[in-house]
């Protein structure tokens, strides 16, 4: 037993949609506020025909409270208040259906507005199953020693690039010792004791930080970057040990799916990612991304999310990882990868893709906007029959029956 059963996938989902009933969108709290003043006005309206034309102009009694009895039922806000309500309740079931699960009709409207669409890369373009591509040994170390340094600091995350470098040492057989005193470096890596010896593993740019570089070093850790690779970089508290490089495939839908956003009116397609800058340039020209921010850590993703919501409008920030959680939180809608997502992403995102599909972006911003389309015609048609209806009441055409 891993957890008790009110942390499951299905019982969070449940919880959820328990709770989508209490977010609701701005154009059904619009209607319920409509309402609150339109059915006094109507009730006004009424006995204004029914007390005005008798009393002023000789009208029949009989005749004209007939008439209001007509404007009463007309006027009835029924259609109106339903009208809203019901387009998300079937907008929200056909996206659970379709495998998107959206937290509350007030993110469904949101998606409807987007203008600017986010990216995280690993999990997100990229599959999220890297696998090592290289390992290059420096400093007189082996490879089986460099495999075996990495493997121990890896084996505490949880994070992708982690799982390759696990996986490899495993199917090569390597023994993974057990690191002590282990700690994350925030957006750069981490550190631990490995047999009594104190080891860091991390990107290329805590390398230079750590001002452990050489020309060898930098040389390979740049060819490794320009083929679309992640530099995964272990030293000890003397030098540099060696390079490890992973390489994540980009999902066969990713370019397919940035052409979609741009014609459902999505204006740019940026990537943020903590990667280095030649890994992320490499898969946002496959991808057909407009724009890359790479090596990002955490807040500097927060960050570039509140500029884009601040300057360029409606913003919806995609991710997977715990990292793009604080992103997630500032953007105006967020999206999680949900069959490979962490809980933090799921958790905090107000929409979840549970294929983990990229072409249910697209449909969802494009279901989004179908739907405030039909709630929009429902609430002007509804508005458009009960005037004309209520002309007719006053010209004494209209009947009960009728109305």
């Amino acid at each position: 037993v891993t957890r008790p059963a009110s942390d499951t996938t299905l019982a969070r989902i449940i919880r959820m949609v328990e709770e989508a009933q209490s977010r609701r969108a701005p154009s059904e709290q619009w209607v319920e506020k409509f309402a609150r003043y339109y059915t006094p006005l109507m009730v006004v309206l009424a006995a204004l025909v029914a007390l005005i034309p008798p009393l002023f102009f000789g009208g029949g009694w009989e005749a004209w409270f007939y008439e209001a009895l007509v404007i009463l039922v007309i006027a009835c806000p029924c259609a109106l208040v339903i009208s809203t309500p019901v387009s998300i309740v079937a907008a929200l079931t056909a996206a659970a259906r379709a495998g998107v699960l959206i937290k509350g009709g007030a993110f469904l409207e949101a998606a409807a507005h987007i203008k600017v669409a986010a990216l995280d890369k690993t999990g997100t373009v990229t599959a999220g199953r890297p696998e090592v591509q290289r390992i290059v040994p420096l400093s007189e170390h082996g490879e089986t020693e460099l495999l075996e340094r990495a493997a121990a600091l890896e084996a505490q995350s949880e994070h992708p690039l982690a799982r390759a470098v696990l996986s490899y040492a495993e199917a090569k057989g390597v023994p993974i010792p057990k690191a002590l005193d282990f700690h994350i470096i925030k957006g750069k890596g981490a550190e631990a004791t490995v047999l009594g010896r104190p080891f860091w593993l991390g990107s290329h740019r805590l390398v230079h930080e750590k001002e452990m570089e050489t020309p060898i070093a930098h040389n390979r850790a740049k060819e490794m970057e320009a083929a679309g690779h992640t530099v995964i970089a272990i030293g000890n508290d003397r030098h540099l040990c060696g390079l490890i490089s992973v390489a994540d495939t980009i999902r066969p839908e990713a370019r397919a799916a940035v052409q979609a956003l741009k014609r459902e009116g999505i204006k740019r397609v940026i990537m943020l990612t903590g990667d280095n800058a030649g890994t992320a340039n490499a898969v946002a020209e496959i991808a057909g991304l407009d724009e890359v921010r790479a090596e990002l850590l955490p807040e500097d993703k927060l960050e570039a999310v509140e500029r884009l919501v601040a300057n360029a409008g409606p913003t919806v920030m995609i991710g997977d990882g715990i990292n793009d959680a604080p992103a997630l939180a500032a953007a105006t809608l967020g999206i999680a990868m949900g069959a490979a997502g962490t809980d933090a992403a799921i958790e905090t995102a107000d929409i979840a893709l549970m294929s983990d599909d990229l072409m249910k972006l697209p449909w969802q911003i494009g279901h989004a906007r179908r739907t405030v389309r039909i709630i929009r015609q429902n609430i002007g048609f509804a508005l458009t029959v009960k005037a004309f209806f209520m002309v007719l009441a006053l010209a004494k055409v209209a009947t009960l029956w009728m109305a």
